[in-house]
């Protein structure tokens, strides 16, 4: 599972022309669901997602995280960050879940965020999203629950 967290001042998205998800000050996740991920990708990651001190303490070091600040989350699912783009020009996403098997730990994902952040948003999974934020910093960071559970 690959997330890739934004601090942002405010985001939103839109799914098939209708606002489905709009947040202030935290974070906006991108959320790509891999072919063998399971919900303990979702659990470990969303637990390393709520902790993680990006955001600036009183001293403006970074030092605090979503949860220390009341901060929300909005959560989109994204199966391009599986993209293979080694070889040719057309990437392909062979290495992203089925999509069955990836919107039930998509919404896993933000069931576990929920636990841990008090206010959560999400976009529509497979629709069509357009999406806006006003980065803070800017901070960005890419993660990878392979990682956290050291496998492949």
């Amino acid at each position: 599972m690959i997330a890739v967290l934004q601090r942002v001042h405010s985001a939103s998205v839109v799914a098939d022309g209708t606002l489905s998800g709009e947040i202030k000050s935290g974070l906006y996740i991108l959320l790509g669901v891999a072919e063998g991920d399971a919900e303990r990708d979702a659990e470990v990651l969303a637990e390393k997602i709520s902790k993680l001190r990006i955001f600036s303490d009183e001293n403006g070091k970074m030092n605090l995280s979503v949860k220390d600040i009341g901060g929300e989350v909005l959560v989109v699912s994204n199966f391009t960050l599986l993209a293979n783009y080694a070889h040719g020009n057309r990437p392909d996403y062979l290495g992203s879940a089925a999509p069955t098997v990836a919107n039930s730990l998509y919404q896993h994902f933000v069931c576990e965020m929920g636990k841990r952040v008090e206010v959560v948003k999400t976009g529509v999974f497979g629709a069509d999203m357009q999406t806006k934020m006003e980065t803070d910093g800017p901070v960005t960071i890419v993660m990878n629950s392979s990682v956290l559970l050291k496998k492949g």
